[in-house]
This record gives structure tokens, sequence and C-alpha cells, in this order.
């Protein structure tokens, strides 16, 4: 379809005025009587040599000097494992004497060889398990030991533990969420 020199100075006016193809595309209908597909319009803009305006500016990332604007922090949403973790009783943590959060130390213990008769949480480099995203080992405080699972739909488990019938104490279960929290990050999940 070719558009009069009118109608394109028109749509050339309007990318430059910051409309995007929904916009482009109405204001044809409406003012040219000309109804034209989204992809149309796209092609349009292209046969123009027109660029359209991103509505955020992206930052300069070319000079890693600027300092960059503190982003305000988003609201909490409460990912799978956290949701895993409210089912289990696990999601409140307990703060010190002082009020602070337990968690905030979290990173800093993270640093540390595991000390003895804490949780320690082990990601395997392949999860061979069907339907899992992650598997690995887990160690509790007092030794018994057990191969976990996530699936696909983000809930953990165990496939194995070393004592028939064991239950972790609450601690225990709140530090293996923790920790395999903190290493499914870890590895980008």
């Amino acid at each position: 379809m070719s558009l009069t020199p009118e109608q394109k100075s028109a749509v050339s006016t309007w990318i430059a005025a910051g409309d995007n193809l929904s916009a482009v595309q109405k204001k044809l209908r409406e003012q040219f009587q000309l109804s034209l597909t989204y992809m149309d319009v796209r092609f349009l803009v292209d046969d123009l040599n027109l660029t359209l305006k991103d509505p955020a500016p992206k930052a300069d990332t070319s000079d890693v000097t600027k300092a960059k604007a503190p982003t305000p922090a988003p609201a909490e949403k409460k990912g799978i494992l956290d949701k895993a973790k409210e089912k289990l009783g696990l999601g409140q943590v307990p703060a010190d004497d002082a009020g602070t959060d337990l968690n905030a130390d979290a990173l800093e213990e993270d640093a540390l060889p595991p000390a003895p008769g804490k949780v320690v949480v082990e990601l395997d480099a392949l999860t061979l398990s069907p339907g899992a995203i992650a598997s690995g080992t887990v160690t509790f405080s007092d030794g018994v030991t057990g191969k976990w699972v996530v699936d696909q739909y983000g809930r953990p488990g165990f496939t194995s533990i070393s004592q028939p019938g064991y239950r972790p104490t609450p601690e225990d279960g709140q530090a293996f969420m923790q920790e395999l929290d903190a290493a499914l990050r870890q590895k980008g999940f």
C-alpha cells in the first residue's frame, strides 16, 4: 500500500513525537480511514526509515565510572521456595535479642567453611532426576544425610534420607530451606 506524501509526513511527525506503533495504527484509521495491521504499520515505519523512541531511556553503559542512581526496592515478591517455607511453617526468621534479623549475617556466613553441627546443602553439577530442575545433598546438624530435588514446579523434596523415618528439627528444616535458597540463587535459579 502506498501512502500520499501528506500521510507519510503525518506518520513521521507522530513517530518523532514518540507515538508507538499502536498509536500510529489508530491515528491512520481515524484521520485517513486507512486500516492497516500492526505488522503493516511496523513495515511502513521501517520503509520510511523512522526510528521509534523508547518509552524509557536506556542507561549509558559505556562509562562504568558513572554512578548509578539507587533504584527503589521492588515490592517483595514471594518465590516458590518462600511459599514452600510458609507451607512447612518455616517462613518466619527469628530475630536475636537486639531485634535484628538473623538473615543479615547469612551473607557473611556463606563465605566461611561450614561449622560442625550446621546444615550443609550442596548442589549437584548435573540434575539427572526426571522432572527436577535441581538436585543435591544435605547434611543436617545431627549428621543425617539426604538427597533432595526441586521439581519443575519449584517444590523441594527428598529422594532419600540415610536414616529411615527421619524428620529434621524445625531449626534444621528452616536452615535447610535457607541454605537451599542461597545455593539456588547463587546458581541463578
